[in-house]
C-alpha cells in the first residue's frame, strides 16, 4: 500500500469512534482508493460498521455490477455515515489531499474478505412432491420411542426391498402439508435431517441398525432415504439476477417466532430467478393511526427488520440462515432483495 494511501486509512480510522458513522472535519469528504481483494460488504463494515449497508450502496451505484466486488483504483467518499463511488477523479483527489495526516496505533488490515456463511447440509427444505422413502423406522430396542446416536432400532427394510449388513440410510424427519401464511396455497412438506443408521442384521422383511449419528431425537415412523452425508459448504453473497419478492413461509423449528440464526424457508425458488447466496431483507409495512392524521398519506416506506441469506433453492421454495434481526420476526413476514 502507497505511502498517501496509508495516511488515509490513518484518518479514517480516527472516525470510527462514531458507531455506524465515518466523519470528516468541514464539508470536506474522505475518500479511499480500492485496493485488491476490497468488497462492498467488507467495505461497509469497516468504515460504516454495518456490513448491511452494501445495498443501498449498490443500488445507489449502478456502475457497480457486482455488489460483491469493486475494481482496483476506483475512488469511494464516505461523508456524514454515507459510501458512495467517485466519478469525479479531479474533485476526489483535492478532497483526499485536504485530509491531514494523523497516525492511528494501527492501520486496517490490507484486504477485504467477500463475507460468506457456513452450513452444515442439516437446515432442511421444503419438498414440494410427496416423499417416497426407502422404507421407516417401526420401533426402538425396549420398546423406547426416542431414540439417539449408538442406540438399536429396527426397520422395516428387508433384504426383500434392497437392505443388506452394513447398508446406510438417511434419517428423516417429514411434517404436515405446508400451507402459505397469506394466500393460504399448499406449498409442500417440511423434511428435516435427524442423523444416519446402518443395518446391522437384515432378514427377508424387517432389519436391525444402530443409529451413527443423530441432530435430534429420532422416534419410530420416520422415513429413510438411500445415505446422503451432510456436508458443511461455504455460501457467498451473490446479488439476485432480478427483483425478488416473497414470503417467510414457515421455519425449521415450526415456532412463528424468528430470531438471527434461525433457518426458514420461503416461497422463493429457482422459477423466481432465486439463488444460493442471495441476501433478501425481511420488510414490514408501517401502520398507521388513522385518528392521528387528517388527509391521506399514502402507504408508508416498509420498514427493514432483519435480513436473510438463501442457502438451498427448490422449483418453487428455498432454504434460508437469518443473519441478523433488529425486531421480531414472525411466518408471514415479507421478504425483499431491494427494499425501499
Amino acid at each position: 500500500m502507497s505511502c498517501p494511501v496509508k495516511i488515509l486509512w490513518c484518518v479514517l480510522a480516527l472516525f470510527l469512534a462514531v458507531p455506524g458513522q465515518v466523519r470528516a472535519d468541514g464539508d470536506e469528504p474522505t475518500v479511499y482508493v480500492i485496493q485488491k481483494g476490497d468488497t462492498l460488504w467488507g467495505l461497509s463494515a469497516r468504515f460504516l460498521n454495518d456490513p448491511f449497508y452494501w445495498p443501498n450502496l449498490w443500488s445507489k451505484n449502478p456502475e457497480v455490477t457486482n455488489p460483491h466486488l469493486i475494481y482496483p483504483g476506483q475512488k469511494v467518499r464516505f461523508k456524514d455515515g454515507k459510501l458512495e463511488i467517485v466519478t469525479e477523479t479531479a474533485g476526489a483527489q483535492k478532497a483526499a489531499a485536504a485530509q491531514p495526516p494523523s497516525p492511528p496505533p494501527q492501520a486496517p488490515s490490507e484486504e477485504a474478505v467477500e463475507k460468506t456463511f457456513t452450513v452444515r447440509g442439516n437446515e432442511g427444505r421444503l419438498m414440494e412432491k410427496e416423499l417416497q422413502p426407502a422404507g421407516r423406522i417401526i420401533a426402538g430396542q425396549h420398546g423406547r420411542l426416542i431414540m439417539g446416536a449408538d442406540d438399536t432400532i429396527f426397520t422395516d427394510i428387508g433384504s426383500r426391498h434392497g437392505g443388506a449388513d452394513g447398508r446406510k440410510y438417511t434419517i428423516l424427519r417429514r411434517s404436515g402439508i405446508i400451507k402459505h401464511p397469506v394466500t393460504n396455497d399448499e406449498l409442500g412438506y417440511k423434511v428435516m435431517t435427524l442423523g444416519a443408521l446402518q443395518l446391522t442384521q437384515v432378514t427377508e422383511l424387517n432389519s436391525r441398525a444402530i443409529i451413527l449419528s443423530s441432530s435430534k431425537e429420532v422416534e419410530p415412523g420416520d422415513p429413510l432415504v438411500d445415505y446422503q452425508p451432510l456436508k458443511r459448504k461455504n455460501v457467498a453473497l451473490k446479488m439476485a439476477s432480478r427483483p425478488l419478492k416473497g414470503y417467510i413461509v414457515e421455519s425449521a423449528t415450526g415456532t412463528n417466532s424468528i430470531a438471527a440464526g434461525d433457518v426458514v424457508y420461503l416461497d422463493l425458488g429457482t422459477a423466481h430467478g432465486t439463488e444460493v447466496g442471495n441476501l433478501l431483507y425481511v420488510v414490514r409495512q408501517v401502520s398507521i393511526e388513522k385518528m392521528l392524521v387528517d388527509r391521506y398519506v399514502g402507504q408508508l416506506p416498509s420498514e427493514v427488520v432483519g435480513a436473510l441469506v438463501v442457502v438451498e433453492t427448490g422449483k418453487n421454495t428455498s432454504t434460508a440462515i437469518v443473519v441478523k434481526s433488529i425486531d421480531a420476526i414472525f411466518k408471514g413476514d415479507e421478504v425483499v432483495s431491494a427494499p425501499r
